[in-house]
C-alpha cells in the first residue's frame, strides 16, 4: 500500500521567525545557517543531551528541551512568536542514558504520553512518531516545514556528481537493482541495499545505513559492490528524509564500496562539496538518479539516462 504524500505549508517569507528542533550532527548546523542566509530569525529549541555545542550560537536564541516532552516545545517556539518549525538531527540514546539527570529531565509531559497512546502503542515506526509529534504541535500552533527548504544547495542532483565516474557494471547493478529498492521503499522496510554483479548482498534494516553498510563488507569480501539509497514513497519532508555524508563515504569506502546511487532532489548530501571531493579522493563515483527512472549501461563515462522505472 502506498504511504499518503503528506501536504506541507509553504515556508514564510523571510524575515519571519522559524524554530530550529535539533538533535544531533551536523545537519541542524547546516539549516540553521541556511535559515540565517535566508534572512529568518532562528529560534532553537536543542534536544537536551543531544545537539553540537556550535549550534546555540548560530540561533537568535535558544533553549535545551526534553526530548519526550513535546508539550514544551509548541509553548516555548510561541513565545518566541514562531509559528513555522524545521525538525532535525539524530538522537542518540547512549548520551541521554550516561546522564541520570538529564533522563529524569526527559520524563514525558502529559501530551507526550497522550500522543504515544493516541498513535504510538502499535506502530513505532520513524513516520509514525513524526507525525505524532507534528499533529501536537499543530494543536499548539506550530507547523512543522520542509526541512530541506533551507538547504537547497546540500541535496543530491541528477547525474555523475563525482569526477570519478562508475563503471559499466555498477551502471548495469543500478539498472537492476532501483526497481527492487522502489518496492523496499513502498514497503516502507529500509532506505538502502547494496548490489553486486546483479546479486543482492544485503538489505537496510533498523540498523541504518552505516550498520548496513559494515554488514555487506562482511558478507562481500571483493571490493566493488554498490550502495542505493532512496526515500521512503510518500516521505514526510518535515523530518523523514534520508542523509548521507563524509562518514557514508568513508564507511562505504573502508568496508569495499565503490560506487553510491542516491535519489536526486529526495537524499539530503551533508557538506555536499567536501564529500564529493572526499568520494574522489577514495575514488567512489556518486550518482544521483532521478525518482522516475535509472541509468542505462551504454557508456560508462556517460551521464546517467533514466529509462523511467517507477518507484
Amino acid at each position: 500500500m502506498n504511504s499518503v504524500v503528506t501536504i506541507l505549508p509553504d515556508p514564510p517569507e523571510p524575515p519571519a521567525p522559524i524554530g530550529l528542533i535539533a538533535g544531533g550532527g551536523r545537519l541542524p548546523i547546516l539549516v540553521a545557517k541556511g535559515l540565517r542566509e535566508a534572512g529568518h530569525t532562528v529560534h532553537g529549541l536543542g534536544l537536551s543531551s543531544q545537539y553540537e555545542e556550535e549550534l546555540p550560537e548560530l540561533c537568535d536564541s535558544f533553549r535545551d528541551v526534553g526530548l519526550l516532552r513535546v508539550g514544551t516545545w509548541g509553548k516555548a517556539l510561541r513565545g518566541t512568536g514562531a509559528r513555522h518549525a524545521i525538525m532535525v538531527g539524530k538522537v542518540d540514546k547512549a548520551r541521554l542514558m550516561h546522564d541520570r539527570w538529564k533522563l529524569v529531565r526527559n520524563v514525558p509531559d502529559v501530551r507526550t504520553v497522550v500522543a504515544w497512546y493516541r498513535h504510538l502503542r502499535h506502530d513505532k515506526r520513524s513516520h509514525a512518531v513524526l507525525a505524532a509529534i507534528a499533529e501536537e504541535l499543530d494543536r499548539q500552533g506550530v507547523s512543522l516545514i520542509d526541512s530541506t527548504s533551507p538547504i537547497p544547495d546540500h541535496l543530491a542532483e541528477p547525474g555523475v556528481m563525482t569526477a570519478t565516474k562508475p563503471t559499466a557494471e555498477q551502471l548495469a547493478d543500478v539498472e537492476f537493482a532501483w526497481p527492487l529498492l522502489g518496492e523496499l521503499l513502498r514497503l516502507d522496510i529500509g532506505q538502502s541495499l547494496s548490489v553486486r554483479e546483479r546479486d543482492v548482498i544485503s538489505v537496510e534494516g533498523v540498523e541504518g545505513t552505516d550498520g548496513m553498510i559494515e554488514r555487506t563488507g562482511g558478507l562481500c569480501r571483493r571490493s566493488g559492490w554498490t550502495l542505493i539509497k532512496g526515500a521512503r514513497a510518500g516521505h514526510d519532508r518535515r523530518s523523514d528524509v534520508p542523509t548521507i555524508g563524509l562518514q557514508t563515504i568513508e564507511n562505504l569506502h573502508r568496508h569495499g564500496g565503490r560506487c553510491l546511487a542516491i535519489a536526486a532532489g529526495d537524499v539530503i548530501m551533508l557538506d555536499r562539496d567536501q564529500t564529493i571531493q572526499r568520494a574522489d579522493e577514495l575514488g567512489v563515483a556518486i550518482v544521483g538518479i532521478s525518482v522516475s527512472g535509472a541509468p542505462t549501461t551504454a557508456t560508462a563515462d556517460a551521464e546517467p539516462k533514466p529509462v523511467f522505472v517507477q518507484v
